[in-house]
C-alpha cells in the first residue's frame, strides 16, 4: 500500500470516509460458526438432557466429552466447564483454598470482571502497574508482594501473553500460587506451550467475543487434583457428584460436604456447541494471525504510532490491534479513535474521559469511589491506557477488511497534526 504524501480530508470532517460497511464484530452477527457446530447444539437440544449430572455416566455427558477435550488440548489431567470467565476465575481462587480475605495482586490494565472474581471468591483485589506493552509490571509486581499478598492473577489481556516465566519466578521466590486470566486469550501460546497452562490454574471464557462463542460460558484448567476437586464442588457438584469427574480413579480426600455450592456449572447444550467449535479452533486460530500479521506489519512504519510489542514471537491471540499514541493525551487519543470510527474502522480509546470503558482500573467505582486519585496511585498505567487504541479484528476479516483498516489509520495519523 503506498504511503499519502499529502495529508487527506478526513471523514470525521464530512469527507468520504475509507469503508461504509459496518466493521465486522461478533455484536453485530459476525460469529465463526459453521452448520457442524449448530448441529451438535441442535442434537443435544433434542435428546433432551440438559443437566450434566442426569443419570449417565460423566464421560459419555456432553459436558464431560468437552472437559476431556480440553485437557488433551490444553495438555493437563484436569478441566472443567462452567458458567463464564469470571466464574471460572473465582473457582480457581476458590480451590487454592487461601485464607477468606487475601490480598490477590492483578493487573490495572484488565476487564472489571478480573477484580470482581477476585470479590467474588472472597478475597480483596490488589492491582498492579502495567509496562510500556500494556503487560503487568513484573518489577511493580515484586514491589507489592508483601507476606500479605497471597495469589497473583496474572492476565493475558487482550489476546497478549504476560511474561509468565518472569511472573512465575517471582511467585515462587515469595511462595504463592498463580492463576492465569486467559480468558481473552484462549488458543494463544508462548513459546509453543499453551497460555493457562504456566501457573496453577487456567482460566477461559466461551462468551460471545472468544475464540469458542456458546453466548456465555467459561472453563478452568488446573493440574492438582485436589484443588480440581475442590473447584467441581464449589462450581456445583453436590451429594457426592464430584466423584464423577475422576472417571472410576479414587478422588482427592476432599469433603464436599464442607464447601458451599455457587451453582457455576455449564450446562449440555453450550458444551456440545463448545466441543463441535473447539475441533475447529486451530482454524479460527490461524485466521487471527494471519489478519494481525498483516495488519501489523503493514502499520509498523506509520510516524507516531507504537504498536503494543508481545513478550516473545507470535505470543499474542491476534483478535485485537493495540497500539499508542506515545506522548498523547486522553482528548487527542480519543479524538483519534472517533476519526477512525468516521473513516468505518470501530476504534475505542482505553482512556476515553467520555467513556466509561471498564478495562480503564479508575471506572471500577466499586474498588475506587474517587477515579482522580485512583489514577494517582497508578499513574504509568493511567498514561499508557490515555495513549491506547483499540480496534477488535474479527477471525473473518477479509483482504478487503484488512486494506481499509491501514488505510484508515494511515489517513487519520497522517492529518492528526494540530488536532485536539
Amino acid at each position: 500500500m503506498t504511503v499519502d504524501v499529502q495529508p487527506r480530508a478526513l471523514a470525521i470532517d464530512g469527507a468520504e470516509p475509507v469503508r461504509t460497511d459496518p466493521w465486522p464484530t461478533y455484536d453485530k452477527g459476525d460469529v465463526f460458526i459453521d452448520e457442524e457446530d449448530l448441529d451438535a447444539a441442535l442434537a443435544a437440544v433434542r435428546a433432551r438432557l440438559y443437566f450434566r449430572y442426569d443419570q449417565r455416566p460423566h464421560a459419555e455427558t456432553q459436558t464431560g466429552r468437552f472437559e476431556r477435550d480440553l485437557a488433551a488440548f490444553f495438555g493437563v489431567p484436569h478441566a472443567l466447564a462452567c458458567s463464564s470467565g469470571t466464574a471460572a476465575i473465582a473457582l480457581a481462587l476458590l480451590a487454592l483454598d487461601l485464607p477468606p480475605g487475601s490480598l490477590v495482586a492483578c493487573p490495572a490494565f484488565t476487564f472489571a470482571a478480573t477484580p470482581s472474581a477476585i470479590l467474588l471468591a472472597g478475597h480483596r483485589p490488589l492491582p498492579v502497574e502495567c509496562d510500556d506493552d500494556l503487560h503487568l509490571d513484573v518489577a511493580d509486581l515484586r514491589r507489592r508482594l508483601t507476606p500479605e499478598v497471597r495469589a497473583i492473577v496474572v492476565v493475558h489481556m487482550r489476546g497478549f501473553a504476560s511474561d509468565m516465566e518472569a511472573v512465575c519466578a517471582a511467585a515462587r521466590e515469595h511462595g504463592v500460587p498463580v492463576v492465569e486470566d486467559a480468558v481473552p486469550a484462549l488458543g494463544a501460546r508462548l513459546n509453543g506451550r499453551p497460555l493457562g497452562t504456566f501457573g496453577d490454574a487456567g482460566a477461559f471464557s466461551t462468551q460471545s467475543d472468544k475464540s469458542l462463542n456458546t453466548g456465555e460460558g467459561g472453563f478452568l484448567v488446573v493440574r492438582d487434583p485436589a484443588a480440581y476437586a475442590r473447584a467441581v464442588v464449589y462450581s456445583g457438584a453436590y451429594e457426592g457428584r464430584m466423584a464423577r469427574h475422576f472417571d472410576g480413579v479414587p478422588p482427592p480426600g476432599v469433603d464436599d460436604l464442607a464447601m458451599p455450592i455457587f451453582s457455576l456449572r455449564m450446562d449440555e447444550i453450550r458444551a456440545a456447541l463448545a466441543r463441535a467449535m473447539l475441533r475447529r479452533l486451530p482454524e479460527r486460530l490461524a485466521a487471527h494471525h494471519r489478519n494481525y500479521d498483516d495488519v501489523a506489519g503493514r502499520l509498523a512504519d506509520v510516524p507516531g504510532l507504537a504498536l503494543r510489542r508481545p513478550v516473545a514471537d507470535h505470543a499474542y491471540l491476534g483478535e485485537a490491534l493495540v497500539f499508542r499514541l506515545p506522548g498523547a493525551d486522553a482528548r487527542t487519543t480519543a479524538w483519534t479513535a472517533a476519526a477512525l470510527r468516521a473513516e468505518g474502522i470501530d476504534a475505542r480509546a482505553l482512556g476515553d474521559p467520555g467513556d466509561t470503558n471498564v478495562r480503564a482500573f479508575w471506572n471500577w467505582r466499586f474498588l475506587f469511589p474517587d477515579a482522580r486519585s485512583a489514577r494517582e496511585r497508578y499513574p504509568a498505567t493511567a498514561a499508557r491506557l490515555d495513549e491506547s487504541i483499540d480496534v477488535p479484528l474479527s477471525a473473518n476479516l477479509t483482504a478487503r477488511d484488512r486494506d481499509h483498516l491501514v488505510e484508515a489509520v494511515r489517513k487519520v495519523l497522517g492529518a492528526r497534526t494540530g488536532r485536539p
